[in-house]
């Protein structure tokens, strides 16, 4: 049975700013501000087009190659089955750990009306968890699970109604900040427009969470295999999903400092805090009078992450069918129901759902972030070695100058990744660890006729390496600070400069990848 290709492009596009819009936007205004001041605004146009750079090229390798989990699927094409097992296999524990997070987030958010779920506001371990809060976790995972099962118009049409909530709720915020207590006077007093200087404004793109809030586009990527003409369709929502949700956050941007309360600004931007447990947002709302805007934003607070941990749920599916394909995951999670869907890597996603509740929320988060950003330096480095190696393959978009766009995209991406700091790179190196130690495991009862490349995957680990020394001797995340800012920026661009060529070197001859998909054409 195979994926059947029902999603079109307003579905797809939904399913990208479903993937985007969880409950980060509640609290993304504040965190840019406090980095940035009111030049947040120009935060948020640096960081929408540095993943919009990191976009372009997977619309073209997802355009040429519309694979279900194309982000494990395509570096198999490019670099071979080590690169690909450990690009996937990053992606699906970051994408396992999405849905236990949001759902944790709307348990915070309806925490004060139901303290019977033991989560005291403003915390999320494990140990506040009651019996029954942890059920009722359990049983919104187990209604993502469902929902998917059924198959991907059930999913399609559940995230449809989320998202159409998700894009008016912040449109109904902006209108109402704007038109009831709106201050021009918030962008230039209290310090000026960039109080922090055009540091504070790469600060606020960097740790400031900015270029994370706009991640969620590569949910696209990995249900490229249930898209229609997905040549026209994945190209198209990727660039519709960027462009809308960058337009989103800006505006609400705006909204929130032009709506900043005088007193709350006396002691500058870096100090504006709201204790309301929905965020900055209610918290103005609450000061301004307007009540039915904070009713309002609890549904969004519900509907946000619920959405969210939908789409992840189904995207972590693909990936592991993807990886199944690729040899990793046992072949039995290969098996797709007579609904189009990989049922087996569905109940894997939960079950693995189930296991991550148990831990701290902040490894949760940490663990998400460090899994995830690995995979967006694939795409980037993929887009020319698959124009070396299979030049004739049809592409409904071809990049121009795509040596010099990739390049800088992989460059932006090792940004990010060196951004997201050492107390999540060293997470991402362990689960890297804990997955070849699977591997080996799975190899005992189920061996594979083809082994890992490491030669092709040569780039990778010389990558990974440099990023771990870099970052712990940096200043984000906990390294050590030793690093003068900037020499740490310039390293990086060297770093992303000389494993691009490498990776680019490394790459499979073309009689291989063309082997290789021809087999995928053939089916498992």
């Amino acid at each position: 049975m195979a994926l059947k290709r029902s999603i079109g492009i307003t579905g797809l596009t939904f399913i990208g700013i479903g993937g985007v819009l969880g409950s980060g936007w509640l609290f993304a205004p504040m965190l840019a501000v406090h980095h940035a001041g009111p030049a947040a605004i120009i935060a948020w146009l640096i960081g929408g087009f540095a993943i919009l750079l990191i976009a372009l090229p997977f619309a073209e390798v997802t355009g040429c190659l519309p694979e279900a989990g194309a982000i494990a699927r395509v570096p198999h094409y490019s670099h071979g089955s080590a690169t690909s097992m450990l690009i996937g296999w990053s992606a699906w524990v970051g994408y396992a750990t999405q849905a236990p997070i949001e759902t944790l987030a709307m348990i915070r958010y309806v925490a004060p009306l139901f303290p019977e779920l033991g989560l005291a506001v403003g915390k999320m371990t494990p140990d506040d968890l009651s019996l029954r809060g942890y059920l009722v976790v359990a049983s919104i995972l187990l209604l993502m699970t469902v929902i998917n099962v059924l198959g991907v118009t059930w999913l399609n049409k559940a995230n449809a109604i989320m998202t159409t909530v998700k894009i008016l709720v912040p449109a109904i915020v902006v209108l109402t900040f704007v038109g009831v207590d709106f201050k021009i006077a918030n962008f230039t007093e209290f310090g000026g427009f960039a109080p922090m200087g055009i540091a504070g404004i790469f600060s606020a793109v960097s740790v400031g969470g900015v270029v994370f809030a706009l991640l969620g586009f590569r949910h696209i990527v990995d249900l490229a295999g249930e898209a229609k003409r997905p040549q026209v369709t994945i190209p198209a929502a990727l660039f519709l999903t960027v462009g809308l949700c960058f337009l989103i956050y800006v505006l609400v941007q705006i909204a929130f400092v032009g709506a900043m309360p005088a007193d709350r600004l006396t002691d500058g931007w870096a100090k504006v805090e709201f204790d309301h447990h929905l965020g900055p947002l209610a918290g103005i709302a609450t000061i301004i009078g307007i009540s039915w805007l904070i009713a309002l934003l609890y549904g969004a607070a519900i509907i946000g992450p619920l959405g969210a941990g939908l789409v992840s749920t189904g995207s972590n599916a693909r990936l592991g069918l993807a990886l199944s394909l690729n040899g990793f995951f046992p072949s039995l999670f290969q098996w797709i129901s007579q609904r189009g869907v990989p049922v087996y890597a569905l109940i894997l996603t939960f079950l693995a759902g189930l296991v991550l509740i148990l831990f701290p929320f902040q490894e949760l988060v940490a663990l998400n972030s460090s899994a995830i950003v690995l995979s967006l330096c694939i795409g980037p480095l993929a887009v020319v070695a698959l124009r070396r190696s299979l030049p004739d393959q049809p592409r409904p978009i071809r990049l121009p100058m795509v040596w010099l766009i990739g390049l800088a995209a992989f460059i932006v991406a090792t940004y990010i990744i060196y951004w997201s700091g050492w107390s999540t790179i060293w997470r991402l190196d362990a689960a890297l660890i804990l997955g070849l130690l699977l591997y080996r495991a799975k190899l005992l009862f189920q061996p594979v006729d083809d082994p890992l490349n490491w030669r092709a995957a040569r780039w990778l680990l010389i990558y990974l390496v440099c990023l771990t020394g870099i970052s712990y001797l940096g200043h984000f995340g906990g390294g050590l600070g030793v690093l003068p800012i900037g020499f740490d920026m310039a390293a990086i661009a060297v770093i992303g400069l000389i494993c691009f060529q490498l990776g680019l070197r490394d790459a499979l001859p073309p009689e291989r990848t063309q082997e290789l998909v021809d087999a995928s054409m053939e089916g498992p």
